[in-house]
């Protein structure tokens, strides 16, 4: 037994279908995800020259973040050159790191101190030397620029970590609790 469908059944079935399709394209666009930024350069340009060892005194950049993930609890900074791989390992180097950074900031000050432990309780690292907080840039001449990369993780927790813990240490703590992660890179050399 066959059916035909009456002409108004069929506008009915067309008119449902384009009203799905309106309510697709209605809905809004995918939140965009963690994104750091900086007004002292743009990313994937050059890093002035005192935020890095160009400077006698090299101070850290002021970074800032939006579009942090719903439930962030605290932040993690880890600033690197992968363009070097040291003594033939898989390692690079770290120029900075700070963890615990409160889940309601929007950003790090300009020439952040170098203190281990802030009154908000951010924690900051050793870098590659032994020194605490931020290390700038300092890529010798020759050769092309290295791209200083610049990575914030939004965490669901703080990390049970104190001032010496490595690099290492952060990763593996942050393991299970990333929520989001925004990248800024700087290229430099002298």
């Amino acid at each position: 037994m066959h059916r035909i469908l009456s002409i108004s059944t069929i506008l009915l079935i067309a008119a449902l279908g384009l009203a799905v399709a309106q309510d697709k394209q209605a809905k809004a666009p995918p939140r965009p995800g963690l994104t750091l930024t900086t007004p002292a350069f743009t990313d994937g340009s050059e890093i002035p020259a005192k935020y890095t060892q160009s400077d006698p005194n090299p101070v850290s950049p002021k970074l800032e973040w939006t579009n942090v993930p719903a439930n962030t609890v605290s932040f993690a900074l880890i600033f690197h050159d992968p363009d070097v791989a040291i003594q033939k390992k898989t390692d690079d180097v770290l120029h900075w790191m700070a963890f615990n950074i409160p889940g309601t900031a929007t950003g790090l000050p300009d020439g952040m101190p170098a203190t281990a432990t802030m009154p908000d309780g951010t924690i900051q690292a050793k870098n590659l030397r032994g020194g605490v907080g931020f290390m700038g840039p300092g890529a010798p001449p020759q050769g092309p620029h290295h791209h200083y990369t610049f990575e914030l993780f939004a965490l669901d927790t703080k990390l049970d970590l104190g001032p010496d813990a490595s690099r290492a240490d952060v990763l593996n703590a942050m393991q299970g609790h990333i929520l989001g992660k925004g990248v800024l890179v700087g290229r430099f050399h002298r």
